[in-house]
C-alpha cells in the first residue's frame, strides 16, 4: 500500500531545515520584540511602535504555527514550547480593550515580560555559539532591561509613598537586586511581587554561576602551577640520573 503521509524522520528534517533557515530572520525579530516590549512599559503604547508590534506577533505566529505542523509529535511540541505559546496567546487580549481591567492589565504585563525573557534567552542561545561567561553577562544585561520596564510598569510610583518614579529608578533597584544587595523597597502588588522574585532568583543563579567560574579558573591556574611544579622535579631527577650514567660509563676501564 502506498501512503503519501510523510515519516517521522522525514517530518523532523523537514522540522530543523526550516530552523535553520528562518533562524536568522526569527533572531532579528525577536531582539527587535524585546525592545518595543521595553519601550512600551517605559513610554507607553505609541501607534507606529505598536503596529509594528502586531506585525512581528503576527511573524511569530506563523512561525510557530509551521513549526507545530511540521513536529512529528505534537504533545511533545507543545509541552516544550508552552511559555511561548502564552506570550502568543497574550497579545489578542490586548486588541480586545474592553478587557483591559487593571488588575487583567497587570496580569498581562508579567506574562509578556516572562515571554519576552524566553523568546530573548533563545535568541541569545541561537545567537552564540559557545555558551560561557560572554552569554551569562549578555543574559544579565537583558534580564536587567527587561525586569526594570516591567517593574517601572507594574509597580508606578503612588501617591501614598512607593514605586518608581522614573525608569532609571526601577533600574537602579533591578541592579541591586541581581545583585543580592536589596533595597529599602519591595513590591506591593502580586504581579510585582512574582517578577521580583524571578529576577531574585535569576540573580542568585548569576552568582552562583560566577563563583564556580572564578573558582574553576583559579583551581586551573593552580594545578597548571602544580604540573609545573612536577615537570621540574621531573627534568632535575632525569639529569640526575644521566650526571650518574655519564659518571659510570667514565669509571669502565678502557681496553
Amino acid at each position: 500500500m502506498i501512503t503519501d503521509t510523510p515519516s517521522v524522520s522525514e517530518r523532523q528534517t523537514a522540522l530543523e531545515q526550516m530552523e535553520d533557515w528562518i533562524e536568522g530572520p526569527m533572531l532579528v525579530l525577536s531582539f527587535l520584540w524585546l525592545g518595543l516590549v521595553v519601550a512600551e512599559f517605559v513610554w507607553g503604547e505609541i501607534s507606529l511602535l505598536e503596529t509594528f508590534g502586531v506585525v512581528i506577533w503576527i511573524a511569530f505566529i506563523a512561525e510557530f504555527a509551521l513549526r507545530f505542523w511540521l513536529a512529528p509529535h505534537k504533545a511533545n511540541f507543545l509541552s516544550g514550547n508552552v511559555i511561548s505559546l502564552v506570550a502568543l496567546i497574550v497579545p489578542a487580549f490586548r486588541i480586545l480593550r474592553a478587557f483591559r481591567a487593571v488588575r487583567l492589565i497587570r496580569g498581562l504585563r508579567l506574562i509578556r515580560v516572562v515571554g519576552a525573557a524566553n523568546r530573548g534567552m533563545g535568541a541569545l542561545k541561537a545567537s552564540m555559539a559557545r555558551r560561557g561567561l560572554g552569554y551569562m553577562l549578555l543574559l544579565s544585561l537583558l534580564v536587567l532591561l527587561l525586569g526594570s520596564a516591567g517593574m517601572y510598569a507594574l509597580e508606578p510610583a503612588r501617591p501614598e509613598g512607593g514605586g518608581f518614579e522614573t525608569y532609571g529608578d526601577a533600574l537602579w533597584w533591578t541592579s541591586m537586586l541581581l545583585a543580592s544587595l536589596g533595597t529599602d523597597y519591595w513590591p506591593q502588588s502580586a504581579e510585582g511581587r512574582v517578577l521580583c522574585f524571578l529576577i531574585a532568583l535569576f540573580g542568585l543563579g548569576v552568582f552562583g554561576y560566577l563563583t564556580a567560574s572564578f573558582a574553576s579558573f583559579f583551581v586551573g591556574r593552580d594545578t597548571a602551577h602544580v604540573k609545573e611544579i612536577a615537570g621540574a622535579a621531573d627534568v632535575a631527577a632525569l639529569r640526575k640520573e644521566i650526571a650518574a650514567l655519564s659518571l659510570s660509563l667514565e669509571r669502565i676501564p678502557r681496553a
